[in-house]
């Protein structure tokens, strides 16, 4: 997960929900809502950071506080993110992000700026996602189903990727790598246009992890 800045909402879902009756059942302009929060987060799914794309068949408009529970937030766009299918149709173990967290509630929402989300998690080497808070630990294991395994390889690999090119830099340099090379390559995970590589929030934390200690 990494911290989703919220944009301006479809004018089709401002207008609809100022309709009598209107809910999130009947708003017809779904494909433009779902193009605002793939837009926003950069192509990744706000959970497990895996590549989505625009489709009913292909990403799910995820409510953060279920709409089961929080009737009133529906059409609330700040509650709205973009998710993955996370193994839509799979048994309960093979499924993750929405699919599998249903309609529980999360502790933290990583597109509400004072939650912080990215603080709050750090990774492993075997491409583990983990909080120090326990509470949301256990919600990153058992609601959101992070940890299974090709997730946890996705994020190794990125993991592997950015370690090699630190080692790599260290065998070029004959010594340290500069803290102003660190700050580029974090700089270059993080770029504010067009879509992130999947999974780049290990490298980010990885490499503000390294920062720190400069």
């Amino acid at each position: 997960m990494r911290n989703i800045i919220k944009g301006s909402e479809p004018l089709s879902l401002t207008t609809h929900r100022q309709t009598p009756h209107s809910d999130y059942d009947n708003y017809a302009d779904k494909d433009t809502l779902r193009h605002a929060l793939l837009t926003e987060q950069k192509g990744l799914c706000c959970y497990c950071m895996k590549r989505i794309y625009n489709g009913p068949d292909t990403m799910k408009i995820e409510h953060w506080h279920c709409q089961a529970n929080h009737e009133n937030e529906q059409l609330n766009y700040q509650n709205m993110l973009g998710a993955c299918i996370g193994g839509k149709g799979q048994p309960p173990h093979l499924q993750h992000c929405d699919t599998r967290k249903g309609n529980c509630d999360l502790k933290w929402n990583p597109a509400n700026p004072a939650h912080r989300i990215a603080s709050r998690l750090r990774y492993e080497s075997d491409g583990s996602i983990r909080s120090d808070d326990i509470e949301f630990d256990t919600q990153i294991e058992n609601v959101l189903n992070l940890n299974i395994p090709f997730l946890k390889n996705n994020r190794k690999g990125v993991l592997d990727a950015i370690l090699y090119w630190w080692h790599d830099e260290k065998h070029r340099l004959c010594g340290p790598v500069p803290k102003a090379q660190f700050e580029r390559m974090r700089d270059r995970y993080i770029a504010g246009h067009g879509e992130l590589q999947p999974y780049c929030q290990i490298a980010v934390w990885w490499l503000e992890q390294r920062l720190s200690r400069i």
